[in-house]
């Protein structure tokens, strides 16, 4: 056991499940009061009964990303854990890997990156996001999510992926359904399991594309992720429905939730709004990385202590389990002026809205970064009053900050 304890002020609760089920002002002022201590806090997770470290600060956070050899992500890196069948049936997850293997599985996908495919893939995106505004213009929707956030980053990595129109509404259920499993749902925590279902289906159509590609290749990133060899390595069938999974969950929803708080936060900031539509040559970049700042769509990843050390002046022992907290990272004062404050001109601006930095730093960040980038210049050139006309809908987690519906106008 860890010597050094330093527990969450009274009335803070980051194991219990009503506290990711207060409204979002009050838990950025809980996360405020926990800054003002000097290092990791503990809390209890509900889940294991366990003892858990909380990373609230940047610099932790930043310690515990770019520190692998202490903490590792093999044990697993979401509560609960993955069971050891799953990882078995389903195969291991990149985010669950420790070096060498996550190395060696992350060269292989990043060498199936090619130019090429990164044309193709720039290319889809300003297609996909001008379709979209064309069908807002005739069919007139009311829910963001829907029809916007959502679809922009699904249709653009099935694309990228080679997957079927005609198996694209089908496998969009079923990530649904699998992602409703993380975090905390309004009962208590949600159980991985009950996605396993549709993750099992996923799996199946993903391995039955891996199969064809391999003996007809196409151009597209399944093609790439059977046939190269690099090292004499390519990727198995388990490893390329983990690798789906991963990327259609992971880089689907992130985005989703970053461009529907994105129209929120611009709603409610007139005077940054009017900054961008004045000049969005010089301000949008710095808009996607406030608006990924400020609403951090991934809450939280966990790390398992490998090693005996101190974090910040708080001893830890291995075994340990530590949740590095990327929303209150990203609201630390020390790093932040007026953290608390939308600025899309905030520069420099190092949130950790795509980790810490380090091994596990986000694949897909580029990406996002494009997909944010191109939506909300053909939003705001071609509809330059779309605004939200309500709060987003939140879904109480702990894992992600997941909008289910905005409603908004143009």
């Amino acid at each position: 056991m860890s010597v050094s304890v330093d527990a969450a002020p009274r009335g803070i609760d980051l194991g219990d499940p009503a506290f990711w089920r207060l409204p979002e002002k009050l838990r950025v002022d809980a996360f405020a009061r926990l800054r003002e201590r000097p290092g990791p806090v503990a809390f209890t997770d509900r889940a294991t009964g366990r003892r858990c470290w909380a990373l609230v600060r940047h610099a932790d956070v930043m310690t515990a990303s770019r520190s692998p050899e202490v903490y590792i992500s093999g044990p697993g890196v979401t509560s609960p854990e993955p069971a050891r069948w799953v990882r078995t049936v389903f195969g291991d997850s990149m985010v669950n890997l420790d070096d060498p293997q996550h190395a060696d599985l992350r060269r292989v996908v990043g060498r199936a990156f090619t130019p090429r495919l990164l044309a193709q893939v720039e290319q889809d995106i300003a297609r996909t996001a001008s379709r979209l505004v064309d069908r807002l213009e005739q069919e007139r929707p009311t829910d963001f999510v829907a029809a916007v956030a959502g679809e922009l980053p699904y249709q653009v990595i099935c694309s990228m992926m080679g997957i079927p129109e005609a198996q694209r509404r089908a496998i969009l259920a079923r990530i649904n359904r699998a992602s409703a499993s993380a975090g905390m749902s309004r009962r208590g925590l949600r159980v991985p399991g009950r996605g396993l279902h549709a993750l099992a289906a996923m799996h199946l159509t993903v391995a039955a594309l891996g199969r064809e590609r391999r003996r007809r290749p196409t151009g597209d990133l399944i093609s790439a992720l059977v046939t190269a060899d690099v090292d004499g390595r390519r990727l198995g069938s388990r490893e390329l429905g983990a690798f789906f999974s991963l990327l259609l969950v992971a880089g689907v929803e992130t985005t989703r939730n970053a461009l529907a708080h994105g129209l929120h936060l611009l709603t409610a900031h007139p005077d940054q709004r009017e900054l961008l539509l004045g000049d969005l040559d010089a301000h949008l970049p710095g808009a996607v990385e406030e608006i990924v700042r400020y609403s951090t769509p991934i809450v939280q990843f966990r790390r398992t202590v490998a090693v005996d050390h101190k974090l910040s002046g708080i001893r830890l022992a291995a075994g340990d389990k530590v949740v590095l907290f990327y929303g209150s990272a990203n609201r630390d004062e020390a790093v932040f002026d007026r953290a608390d404050a939308f600025d899309i001109t905030r520069s420099p601006n190092p949130h950790l809205g795509f980790g810490g930095g380090g091994p596990h730093f986000c694949l897909g960040a580029h990406l996002a970064r494009q997909e944010m980038r191109t939506l909300l210049r053909e939003l705001l050139t071609r509809l330059p009053g779309i605004r939200s006309t309500g709060e987003p809908e939140l879904v109480p987690s702990s894992f992600d900050h997941r909008v289910r519906t905005l409603r908004f106008t143009f």
